[in-house]
């Protein structure tokens, strides 16, 4: 059984899109089409279906869905150990959050790869709880996500690279002598509460009673920044690294109380058959200066 079939079946089915699963694979979408039907011919079974312009599996599909993936994991962790051991190579397959992906990610790959430029690296962004999922399943091999509230469990390994406090994030021109009455008066962009950023802002406002006048509410520190430099409101957000729009007209403000912060950091599987890649990810991040 060739490999790539069973590679894009996995791909049409967690993407949903023959289409999607093209543009990762760098193929026709009839390439991937055939490489799917080929599999079904060799299995003998009907392995997914069509709805409109999405795919999903048949029963049968779900039924070899995780023994696919496993085939897949183990063929990565073969070519791994064929590596030569006195020269770092190989496929590190690295998730990341947005603000991670503009932020710390590429400045540690590019020290990373001037030192070891045979390794291979695939990137997955993504939300901090699907790429937490994916380093548990090892589907990635680390991710620089938002540490979960929940304990983490025995098979992973946690590095922590940085503790964001939350700020009242105001437009610079903002005059602000008391942050608590600025978020009880002015219109709020509240940051998503499916995240545990907006989960701890969320909880703040609550432990103080303020309850602020919500204009919108979105997952994007980005985009919140945006906003507020465009006068829409005022936001209650981590002190997150903000890179993509250092030229905004922004002002950050400390609140009067003490409270949990966000901590973000490494998430890698201690079981991973590319633990010297991670380790060698992990090493460059450190060796950075101070963010």
């Amino acid at each position: 059984m060739d490999s790539r079939y069973l590679q894009s079946f996995v791909y049409v089915v967690e993407l949903g899109s023959i289409a999607e699963a093209a543009r990762r694979l760098d193929l026709t979408p009839a390439a991937v089409a055939q490489r799917v039907k080929m599999l079904e011919q060799e299995l003998g079974a009907k392995l997914v279906r069509r709805s409109g312009r999405t795919v999903g599996t048949t029963e049968a599909g779900e039924r070899i869905l995780e023994r696919a993936r496993a085939v897949l994991h183990d063929i990565r962790d073969l070519r791994s150990d064929l590596n030569d051991a006195s020269e770092l190579a190989g496929q590190l397959r690295l998730g990341g959050t947005p603000t991670m992906m503009t932020s710390l990610i590429p400045d540690v790959l590019a020290g990373l790869l001037a030192r070891h430029p045979q390794i291979d690296i695939y990137l997955e962004p993504g939300t901090s709880l699907d790429l937490y999922r994916k380093v548990v399943s090892g589907d990635l091999d680390a991710a620089m996500i938002v540490q979960p509230l929940f304990e983490l469990p025995k098979s992973c390994d946690w590095r922590t690279f940085r503790e964001e406090p939350l700020i009242l994030l105001t437009p610079a021109s903002m005059p602000v002598s008391d942050p608590h009455a600025v978020l009880a008066s002015e219109p709020f962009l509240r940051y998503d509460r499916n995240v545990v950023g907006g989960q701890l802002a969320d909880a703040y406002l609550r432990q103080h009673g303020i309850r602020p006048h919500q204009r919108c509410e979105l997952d994007g520190l980005d985009a919140i920044a945006v906003l507020v430099d465009r006068g829409i409101g005022v936001s209650l957000v981590p002190d997150w690294l903000m890179t993509r729009f250092a030229g905004l007209s922004l002002a950050k403000w400390p609140l009067p109380h003490p409270f949990p912060k966000r901590v973000v950091g490494l998430l890698w599987g201690r079981s991973s058959a590319r633990m010297r890649l991670v380790q060698a990810f992990l090493n460059t991040a450190l060796a950075l200066p101070h963010r």
